[in-house]
């Protein structure tokens, strides 16, 4: 992750002061970007189990504690990337490891695209206009960063890759 594309100075600047407004009810925007993705892909329903009981419908798992539970843990592993900005590689074991958890569930690589617009929807949607498009592209950027981290934990890329 130390090489790559790291973000600017202003891209961090950007992605720090978005994040300042949005992190402070991490619940309430979790739930934004998780409806968004049950809305964009349904089939990642049954990923989510807990004690063995499947869930009938997304409402019914977005209102269960256990879920707002994994909605906590998610918005802190952002949380984790946004303060690290500058640093990310110091988060590649961790991010690497938790991509090798997602595998063991059953979650596509591909799934984590449609994770990544449910995180610009919430954003676009939790601050409006002054989500401009410099905003969008340093957290796509971010975003991408953290997926790549996360993809090793579950591809083991070929020699001399």
């Amino acid at each position: 992750m130390a090489s790559g594309m790291p973000l600017s100075v202003r891209q961090c600047a950007l992605v720090r002061e978005s994040w300042e407004r949005v992190s402070g009810s991490p619940v309430q925007h979790g739930l934004v970007l998780f409806t968004r993705l049950f809305d964009l892909d349904p089939d990642l329903l049954p990923l989510f189990q807990y004690n063995c009981k499947q869930f009938a419908s997304p409402q019914e798992c977005l209102s269960a504690p256990e879920f707002l539970d994994h909605i906590r843990k998610v918005m802190l592993v952002i949380d984790a990337a946004v303060s690290h900005l500058e640093n990310l590689s110091c988060l590649e074991e961790y991010l690497c490891n938790l991509g090798k958890k997602h595998q063991a569930i059953g979650v596509k690589v591909e799934s984590f695209s449609t994770v990544g617009e449910s995180l610009l929807y919430m954003l676009e949607k939790c601050l409006g206009t002054a989500f401009s498009p410099d905003m969008r592209e340093a957290w796509s950027k971010l975003y991408g960063a953290v997926v790549k981290a996360m993809r090793r934990g579950w591809e083991t890329l070929p020699e001399g890759d």
